[in-house]
């Protein structure tokens, strides 16, 4: 089972810099990170919600699966 994140992708529609998506939704640049990177072990709901609310997107543009 393989989760993807995107977050790369849809920051860079939007033209919107790590730090200031990470100030926006009020987590630090190094927990963003590690969420981008794919290395997060789990994602609150809440968290999820605030990068959807900030990016203009659904969780599936942040969030993919893939076998393997």
């Amino acid at each position: 089972m393989a989760i993807i994140v995107n977050l790369d992708v849809m920051l860079a529609k939007r033209k919107m810099r790590s730090k200031e998506l990470a100030e926006i939704i009020g987590i630090t640049t190094a927990n963003l990170s590690i969420l981008k990177s794919g290395k997060a072990k789990a994602v609150r709901f809440s968290t999820l919600e605030a990068i959807c609310k900030a990016l203009d997107c659904q969780p599936a543009d942040i969030l993919e699966y893939t076998e393997g």
